[in-house]
């Protein structure tokens, strides 16, 4: 396994709130998968973990080297936890097109939050 790509983000976990609160479900189902968005209504304050979603959403696209732009959406993105919680990436549309044509097989993430803060780091790696 190689490590083709890596991207990072970092985010101001108000800013969300911001956004959520202008803006709500419009926003919510425009960023989040259904599954993700289930999930996140589980969390008593879920501003933080949506926080930490996007950051790593923007991290995930940093390290595909595109940026959010042309035929990308964020439900292009899917992060759920496995059994012990470590987030897993699925890609599917434009980004899937993108990671396959980069040689990128997996990508690992890590994220990180306070309540400030938000932040995620995301590799891309191949044979």
């Amino acid at each position: 396994m190689s490590i083709l790509a890596h991207g990072i983000d970092l985010i101001e976990c108000n800013r969300i709130a911001d956004v959520l609160e202008r803006h709500g479900q419009r926003f919510l189902k425009r960023i989040l998968t259904e599954s993700e968005r289930e999930r996140a209504e589980r969390f008593k304050d879920p501003r933080i973990h949506i926080a930490g979603r996007w950051a790593a959403k923007e991290a995930i696209l940093k390290m595909l080297g595109t940026g959010w732009r042309g035929q990308i959406a964020w439900t292009d993105m899917e992060i759920l936890p496995d059994k012990l919680g470590q987030p897993l990436v699925t890609l599917s549309g434009e980004c899937a097109r993108i990671a396959a044509e980069k040689g990128i097989a997996r990508v690992l993430l890590s994220i990180t939050h306070t309540e400030q803060y938000a932040a995620a780091s995301a590799l891309g790696t191949g044979e």
